[in-house]
C-alpha cells in the first residue's frame, strides 16, 4: 500500500445510462476508499462530445445517492481541492501535455483523414485482417514520423485536420502489477498508437484520465477487464511524462456476465429475461424509450448494493447480508475473482428480501400506508391504518414477500374480506360433519374478548376434541372460511390480528357460500 493518502475516483462518462456494471465499479472504489479512510471522488469524463447524452450526468449523479455511494468530492458533490472534476472544463490542461510528449519525440502528429483511415480499415477487413496504426504501419502513412518538418508546418498553416498520437515502441515488455490479477506483461508490438488528442482539441481517455488522476493525486484506479489491453499504452504515457512514481495502482474488474455466463450483460438481456441492468429508470432522451430501473421495481438500494458487492467478491465467510457500512469494513480488494461473474435476478431478489426481513416494521408501515389506504379506500383515521395493526399485520407478512409493495396485494385479506375462496380447498378437505364446529367458532367468536395466539390455539383445539375432530384437519378450511386463500401468513397470528368479532363475521358469511350447502 502506498504511503501516500489514499485516493480513488469514480470516472464515468455521461454516454447513457449508468449500467450496474458501472455501479458495481463505483461501490468497489468507494469501498477500497473507506477501508482506507481514503477519499472517493467523481468526475464526470466527457471528452467524447459526439456520443455525449442528455441527461446522462445527471442520472450518474442520482443514482449514486440513491445508493448511498456518496463521494466526498466531485461533479454533484461538492468541489474539493482539485476542481473543475468535469473534463469538458479541463480542456486547457491537456494540450499541454500532449505537446510536451510530442516535442519529447514520444508522440507525432498524424495527418491522415477520417476517410482514408476508414479505407485502411476496409482494406485489412477484405484480407481477414484487423488494422492497427502501429508501429509497422506508422512508416507508410502520412504522419510527422514520414513527412518533412516544412511539410508538417505547412499542413498545419493550411488548416489541416491532424491528432496527436503516442509513439509506442516496437518491441518491448510492458510489464505492470495489478490488485486483482497480480503481475501482467505485454509485447509493445500488440499495442496500437493511441490517439492522444482529437483535432477538435478535446482529449481521448488515455491521454485525459492520466492528466487528471496525476493531478488529482489518485493513488489507485478501479476500472473494468475491458480497459486491460490499453493498460500498457497508459503505462507509457506515465514513463513518458516523467510521473511512473506517481502512477496510481490498477485494479481490472472481471465482467458482469449474463445469467447463463455466456458473454458480457446487457440491457437486452434485461429486456429479453425480464430484469433491469440499470439502478433507476432510464428515459432515452432520443427514442424515448423507458428502462426499468432497480429503485422503481421495488429492491432497497443497500439490497442492490449487497448484490452487486457479491458480482465477483465474497468476504471468505458464510455471511452474505452486509450494510453499507459492513461492507467498507469487509472489503478486501485482494478477494476479488478474476473471472466474469454470472448475474443471477433470482439472487437479487434473494437479497431484497433478506434486508426486508432485517427492517423495521415500522417502517416498512409508514412506507405502505399511504397506498394501502389509497389501495383499499381508507379513511386515515381507519384503524387498519394505525400504528397497531399495521405493524402487526406487516411483520405476519415479511416472510411471505420479496418486496415491501407486494404487502398490499398479497395481504388484502389483512384488510378487506374475501370476495372469492380457494374451491380446490374445500372441495377436497370439506366434509358435511364440520358445519356445526365451524357454526360453534363463529358464535363463539362473537363474545370473545381479545386474546392471544396461544389462547386462540388452545381454545381452537378444545372445540375441535368437543366436536371429536382432529385440528389438522379443519386448519387449512379455517383459513380459507376466514382469508379466501389457502395459504398465507402465520393463521393464528392472523386471526388475533383480525380480531375475534372479523373473524366471526368472515366466517358467518362464508358458511353461506352454495359450495358448502350441497352435503
Amino acid at each position: 500500500m502506498s504511503s501516500r493518502r489514499v485516493r480513488v475516483r469514480f470516472a464515468p462518462s455521461p454516454t447513457g445510462p449508468l449500467h450496474m456494471g458501472g455501479v458495481r465499479t463505483a461501490l468497489y472504489s468507494y469501498l477500497f476508499a473507506k477501508k482506507h479512510g481514503g477519499d472517493f471522488l467523481l468526475r464526470i469524463e466527457d471528452t467524447d462530445q459526439n456520443r455525449f447524452v442528455p441527461g446522462a450526468e445527471d442520472y450518474i449523479i442520482a443514482s449514486l445517492k440513491w445508493c448511498g455511494i456518496s463521494p466526498n468530492e466531485g461533479v454533484g458533490f461538492g468541489d474539493g481541492p482539485h476542481a473543475p472534476y468535469r473534463q469538458s472544463e479541463r480542456k486547457a490542461l491537456y494540450r499541454q501535455y500532449a505537446e510536451q510528449l510530442e516535442r519529447d519525440g514520444y508522440a507525432y502528429l498524424a495527418f491522415d483523414t477520417p476517410e482514408e483511415m476508414e479505407a485502411l480499415r476496409k482494406e485489412a477487413e477484405a484480407n481477414k485482417q484487423n488494422f492497427a496504426y502501429d508501429a509497422t504501419t506508422r512508416t507508410n502513412l502520412r504522419n510527422s514520423l514520414t513527412m518533412s518538418s516544412e511539410e508538417v508546418a505547412a499542413a498545419i498553416a493550411s488548416g489541416e485536420h491532424y491528432v496527436i498520437r503516442l509513439k509506442v515502441p516496437q518491441n518491448e515488455e510492458i510489464a505492470f502489477t495489478d490488485l486483482i490479477r497480480g503481475e501482467v506483461s505485454f509485447r509493445s508490438h500488440v499495442v496500437d498508437d493511441k490517439v492522444l488528442l482529437k483535432g477538435d482539441g478535446m482529449p481521448t481517455y488515455h491521454l485525459a484520465h492520466i492528466v487528471d488522476d496525476y493531478l488529482m493525486e489518485i493513488t489507485h484506479a478501479i476500472r473494468g477487464e475491458e480497459w486491460l489491453p490499453s493498460a500498457p499504452a497508459h503505462i507509457l504515457i506515465y514513463r513518458y511524462l516523467g510521473w511512473e512514481n506517481a502512477m496510481p495502482q490498477y485494479a481490472h474488474l472481471p465482467l458482469l456476465l449474463k445469467p447463463d455466463g455466456n458473454g458480457k450483460l446487457s440491457k437486452r438481456d434485461g429486456d429479453r429475461l425480464g430484469f433491469p441492468v440499470f439502478p433507476m429508470d432510464w428515459n432515452d432522451p432520443s427514442s424515448g424509450e423507458l428502462s426499468s430501473g432497480y429503485k422503481e421495481r421495488g429492491y432497497y438500494p443497500e439490497a442492490f448494493v449487497n448484490m452487486l458487492a457479491f458480482l465477483g467478491w465474497n468476504p471468505g465467510t458464510e455471511q452474505e447480508i452486509f450494510t453499507l457500512e459492513e461492507l467498507a469494513q469487509a472489503f478486501h480488494i485482494e478477494q476479488i475473482q478474476h473471472a466474469g461473474a454470472k448475474f443471477d435476478p433470482e439472487k437479487a431478489k434473494w437479497f431484497n428480501e433478506q434486508h426486508l426481513r432485517r427492517r423495521s416494521a415500522s417502517v416498512i408501515a409508514a412506507s405502505i400506508r399511504g397506498e394501502l389506504a389509497k389501495t383499499y379506500g381508507m379513511a386515515a383515521d381507519d384503524a387498519r391504518l394505525q400504528e397497531t395493526y399495521l405493524v402487526k399485520a406487516v411483520e405476519l407478512l415479511q416472510p411471505r414477500v420479496q418486496f415491501e409493495h407486494e404487502m398490499i396485494a398479497v395481504g388484502a385479506y389483512l384488510f378487506e374480506a374475501p370476495s372469492a375462496y380457494d374451491e380446490a380447498v374445500i372441495a377436497k378437505k370439506w366434509k358435511a360433519n364440520y358445519r356445526p364446529l365451524f357454526e360453534r367458532l363463529a358464535a363463539e367468536w362473537e363474545t370473545q374478548a381479545a386474546t392471544t395466539e396461544d389462547t386462540l390455539k388452545a381454545w381452537f383445539e378444545s372445540q375441535c376434541a368437543a366436536h371429536g375432530i382432529k385440528p389438522g384437519e379443519v386448519l387449512q378450511l379455517l383459513r380459507v372460511l376466514v382469508s379466501g386463500q389457502g395459504g398465507g401468513v402465520d393463521l393464528f397470528g392472523m386471526l388475533v390480528l383480525l380480531g375475534a368479532a372479523t373473524c366471526a363475521s368472515r366466517l358467518h358469511k362464508a358458511l353461506e357460500l352454495e359450495l358448502l350447502k350441497g352435503e
